[in-house]
């Protein structure tokens, strides 16, 4: 008898992204074949709330509701608002489990200066304030800006959550944990030359850690080409939820832990970080 699959949880997917369009319902069969239980669907806008909860909905995964930073500048000025009121009008929905994906980005230069560096931390406090209100975990965009990041959950107070595609320090990442987030894995974590997070992947308590692709972003190595190779007509590979398990084998392996051990602490770390999971997960683990 063939030993059972390991089953994942994908906390980090944009399954409503555009790429996706053609052929969500394949990708999302792929990812399930694969043993990607559950995919955590992230809105960034206000535009993406229906369509998250819809998937959700219809490959029975889960959804989170939140204005991502780089999408403040073109968010109309009732957005919070309509956040807010979308938050409560799906209260009671089981796959709604997180405030998110909100944050900071102070890679991209016009955020992280003037107006608009204002603007994005000004929605974010007022995210968070909705995740404290509502009783919801956040999922974080922390790129280049884990110390605001920080601040403001120290400042506002949330129950927990996820620090999407963590590459920060050591001290950074005991930080966060230290405020109840788990940090999120993904892609990153498969290069070579990113000798700082495979020692942070190797080294972390394993009950600091989830797993996520990111999809359609953040390929793993094996789907990366460079701009040579692209110019000479090689496309980029696309990024899917699929790609997870292979992910999390790298990692493992960093570890020197069974991949099936390894499975089964990233889930557990995923339900503790977003507990709403709990319900949806029960089929898989009992």
């Amino acid at each position: 008898m063939m030993a059972p699959m390991p089953c994942w949880i994908d906390t980090h997917c944009h399954l409503d992204a555009a790429e996706f369009a053609p052929d969500a319902d394949a990708v999302r069969h792929r990812a399930a074949e694969a043993g990607v239980r559950l995919c955590v669907i992230p809105a960034v806008e206000v535009a993406a709330f229906d369509g998250a909860r819809a998937l959700a909905h219809r490959w029975g995964d889960a959804y989170a509701l939140g204005i991502h930073p780089m999408y403040v500048a073109r968010a109309d000025d009732d957005a919070l608002d309509r956040l807010d009121a979308a938050l409560q009008a799906h209260a009671a929905d089981p796959r709604l489990v997180a405030v998110g994906e909100i944050g900071l980005d102070y890679f991209e230069p016009q955020l992280s200066q003037g107006p608009l560096r204002e603007r994005q931390e000004r929605f974010y406090r007022a995210q968070l304030k909705l995740a404290r209100r509502h009783g919801l975990p956040v999922i974080l965009h922390v790129r280049r800006s884990v110390d605001q990041v920080l601040k403001g959950l120290r400042d506002v107070g949330v129950p927990g959550g996820i620090a999407h595609a963590f590459n920060g320090s050591r001290q950074q990442a005991e930080a966060l944990a230290g405020l109840g987030c788990k940090l999120g894995f993904g892609g990153a974590v498969t290069y070579e030359r990113a000798t700082r997070l495979r020692t942070l992947a190797a080294e972390l308590p394993a009950d600091a850690i989830v797993m996520e692709t990111d999809a359609p972003d953040i390929p793993p190595h094996w789907l990366y080409t460079t701009a040579e190779q692209r110019a000479a007509g090689q496309p980029q590979g696309r990024n899917e939820p699929a790609e997870l398990p292979r992910i999390a084998a790298e990692v493992a392996q960093l570890r020197g832990m069974s991949v099936d051990a390894w499975a089964a602490a990233t889930t557990a770390n995923a339900l503790a970080a977003l507990p709403r999971l709990r319900g949806l997960a029960a089929g898989f683990l009992s």
